[in-house]
């Protein structure tokens, strides 16, 4: 598929809003904030910098992190200036999780992954004209305060039993593993950055996960009683699915943003298989289609839910955007190849081969019969069952209809693969051992 065949929605606000905070609120996006009226007052005024911080836990953003970074993306097509954090410091510690400790990671790790992190930030944002990006790592104001510093100039204006009353305090207080020391200090670590960012950038605006609540308002207290000021924080929902289950995994796999870790075509599947019921939420919060045509989108899941119209949509944007239309555009080539409506033999290799291991599949040696491959893949439960299908023509490899028990394996598609499909839509993949 070229990318001229794909329509994609530039990055844009949306005009029929008065106010990027009413459009905000549209879609789903503030689940809890500091005072509404004054933010959307703020938000309509002249250009404020505000900032999002991400901690580097793991060696990539998933999609979780991708709320925030889109709500980022939208505050500047608004005109406002984002401040991009990436937690050098806060990394080193990490933010209290609800029912465990984190296993510290050596600084090494950590900052190689503060690395990676921020090459991710800084594809979703722009770098350019007047509300220019910026990139900051709180590990340039926190390396050099030392022990006494911090509890004399930072420590003495937080209150303990304030801080017990935060959720991911007392939620884990009440737990079997309790809290460390270290990772009760991570709120005054995140608010000291908020203090920090207003002092050198005049940032009055701080964006987060509403499990992040605590910390988010940590630093506008601090602030408060600092600076004699008052700033502002957005807590944006933690998205759930409406059957229940949690939102962003496929299989118990997380969907991360680096393609090394979950590949465009994953990622694409994982927005497709989305649930009628969740999919109109999912175009608010993660695409930049206007109110109008997802009304357009919403009218169609309920007239045509068997076109997945609105499922389409969704990810072809989101892999657009996060990996680009180029990788859409050979994710979207592979998914309608592998169903009959494409050519096989013209896919890009690496986006067939991720394709194959989303797919039931096996490594098979070279001269391996596609009875036995039918059988190793676990499209057939015996070679008997195998001849029967190659007998009623219902078995074909890499597009070929399979004549006969005796042909192999032929490893003719792009990167050495194959694709055995049984009947119409039961598929397996072929790999070299």
């Amino acid at each position: 598929m070229s990318n001229e065949s794909l329509t994609t929605a530039a990055p844009a606000i949306d005009p029929t809003f008065e106010n990027v905070w009413d459009e905000l609120v549209w879609r789903g996006l503030v689940h809890v904030s500091t005072d509404p009226e004054a933010l959307r007052a703020l938000l309509a005024g002249p250009a404020i910098t505000y900032y999002c911080g991400f901690d580097p836990t793991a060696p990539s953003l998933h999609l979780g992190n991708l709320v925030q970074l889109l709500t980022m993306r939208r505050l500047q097509l608004a005109g406002h200036k984002p401040l991009g954090l990436v937690g050098g410091s806060t990394g080193l510690v990490g933010d209290p999780r609800p029912t465990a400790e984190r296993t510290l990671n050596t600084r090494e790790t950590v900052e190689e992954w503060v690395g990676r992190l921020r090459a991710q930030v800084e594809r979703f944002l722009s770098f350019e004209g007047d509300s220019a990006a910026r990139i900051v790592n709180n590990l340039d104001w926190t390396a050099p305060l030392s022990a006494i510093d911090f509890l004399r100039e930072i420590g003495k204006h937080f209150r303990v039993g304030t801080m017990l009353k935060k959720d991911a305090v007392s939620a884990r207080l009440n737990s079997d593993a309790g809290i460390s020391y270290t990772e009760f200090s991570y709120q005054i670590l995140q608010a000291l950055d908020y203090l920090e960012l207003h002092r050198q950038y005049e940032c009055v605006l701080q964006t987060g996960g509403s499990d992040q609540w605590g910390n988010l308002t940590s630093g506008t207290d601090l602030i408060h009683r600092v600076e004699g000021v008052s700033v502002h924080a957005i807590g944006t929902p933690l998205i759930t699915n409406s059957d229940g289950t949690k939102f962003g995994k496929s299989e118990g796999n997380a969907i991360w943003l680096d393609a090394e870790m979950c590949s465009p075509y994953r990622m694409y599947q994982f927005w497709l298989s989305t649930a009628d019921a969740d999919v109109v939420d999912r175009l608010k919060v993660f695409t930049f289609l206007s109110r109008a045509e997802i009304g357009k989108y919403a009218a169609l899941v309920e007239a045509e839910p068997f076109r997945r119209a609105a499922q389409k949509r969704l990810a072809l944007e989101v892999v657009a955007t996060v990996h680009g239309v180029e990788a859409a555009a050979a994710v979207i080539a592979a998914s309608e190849a592998l169903f009959g409506q494409g050519d096989l033999a013209a896919l890009d290799a690496s986006t067939l081969r991720s394709a194959l291991e989303e797919l039931p599949n096996a490594a098979v040696p070279a001269g391996t019969t596609v009875v036995d491959a039918l059988v190793s893949t676990g499209l057939v439960s015996s070679a008997s069952e195998a001849r029967r299908a190659i007998a009623q023509g219902g078995v074909s490899v890499d597009g070929e209809r399979v004549e006969s028990d005796d042909v192999t394996v032929p490893f003719g598609l792009p990167g050495g693969v194959s694709v055995l499909r049984r009947g119409k839509k039961t598929l397996a993949g072929l790999l070299p051992a």
